[in-house]
């Protein structure tokens, strides 16, 4: 895919990341032009191998820390920069829990300088990066953009809840800034291409990387936290996404606001697929999609987990004119077909 000279160009923070780097894929299809921004603390530089063989072409790429004010200040200096998406941010929760002053620091630091910068070089949009974890454990589902935030559980989901506050604030004191925080649910899957997908450093800290690795044999068996929940089948509900879908969820993002006639506007939209999935429905799938068998065992609850979580999607439909449309078990068989492609490259390597 070629690039024009009057594309967008749109700097995505954490551009090498899980989500980052599909949402990549997503931009240079709608006509954008991206313009990757990671310091590969949390991603890998073979995610840039992988959009290079799905885009026939590289994409401009700075490793970079979001807080080095003289290395964004070139970036911003360099680059004809339209718009930011702002992915780059720590999100491991317990480790928030044990360090949350390295949280605050680079979760709100690299916010408040890209704010300063897109304010001095006249960027007028952004796309940021928000959770579902602001909800806590909801005492009405679905979830709405109304549904009152919860005070958060840890130090990682209240860098989500103030950094929408501080761009919340920014945008009321009429600084000429459009903005759209996404309340992602869980992103899972991967390219339908295997070239780019989510890869953990370390033991996952989500369900579907521990469900592959599992059944691919890499750990002897996955620990489903509690089975007493109020929930159909006794474990925790999710809203799982399409890593895809989320992606196109930016794009729509980007172009709602550059079509917002406002010079400053701020609002907060689900993500999501309006569907919640228990854990053991999730391996269900899994084993039916694939036709590989998962070796669980169940365990105590996890202290902290949220029993239940699912999106009113109602509003991303209306403002967005969004939805997904890819399901849970084509996200499923993507997921392992992605685990067999770089466990077939750690086997040979």
């Amino acid at each position: 895919m070629t690039s024009s000279a009057h594309s967008p160009k749109i700097l995505v923070t954490g551009g090498a990341g899980f989500i980052g780097s599909h949402t990549v894929v997503s931009l240079v299809e709608a006509g954008f032009e991206p313009v990757i921004v990671d310091d590969l603390s949390n991603s890998l530089s073979s995610a840039l191998d992988g959009l290079r063989a799905i885009l026939g072409r590289d994409v401009a790429f700075y490793q970079a820390d979001c807080n080095d004010r003289e290395a964004m200040k070139a970036i911003f200096e360099h680059e004809q920069l339209t718009g930011v998406i702002h992915f780059a941010a720590y999100k491991a929760v317990g480790e928030s829990v044990a360090e949350p002053l390295k949280y605050y620091n680079n979760n709100l630091g690299s916010l408040l300088l890209l704010l300063d910068l897109m304010k001095e070089y006249k960027v007028r949009t952004l796309v940021f990066s928000s959770s579902c974890t602001v909800y806590g454990q909801p005492e009405h589902l679905p979830v709405t953009e109304e549904t009152p935030r919860l005070p958060a559980q840890s130090p990682y989901g209240n860098t989500k809840a103030i950094g929408e506050d501080i761009i919340r604030d920014a945008v009321r004191a009429q600084w000429p800034v459009k903005a759209l925080a996404l309340r992602y649910f869980n992103p899972i899957g991967a390219h339908p291409s295997a070239e780019i997908g989510e890869l953990p450093l370390g033991v996952p800290a989500n369900l579907v990387p521990f469900i592959t690795q599992t059944a691919a044999g890499i750990r002897p068996s996955l620990t489903v936290y509690g089975d007493d929940y109020n929930t159909p089948d006794g474990t925790c509900v999710r809203d799982y996404i399409h890593v895809m879908d989320l992606a196109d969820a930016h794009v729509q993002a980007l172009r709602q606001l550059n079509e917002t006639n406002a010079d400053a506007c701020y609002d907060v939209i689900n993500i999501g697929t309006g569907r919640g999935e228990t854990v053991l429905n999730v391996i269900k799938t899994f084993e039916e999609a694939t036709g590989v068998s998962v070796n669980y065992t169940i365990g105590p609850r996890r202290p902290g987990d949220v029993e239940q979580v699912y999106a009113d999607v109602s509003k991303s439909a209306r403002v967005l004119n969004w939805k997904t449309t890819h399901s849970l078990a084509e996200a499923l068989r993507d997921a392992w077909r992605w685990q067999q492609k770089i466990g077939a490259k750690v086997a040979s390597e």
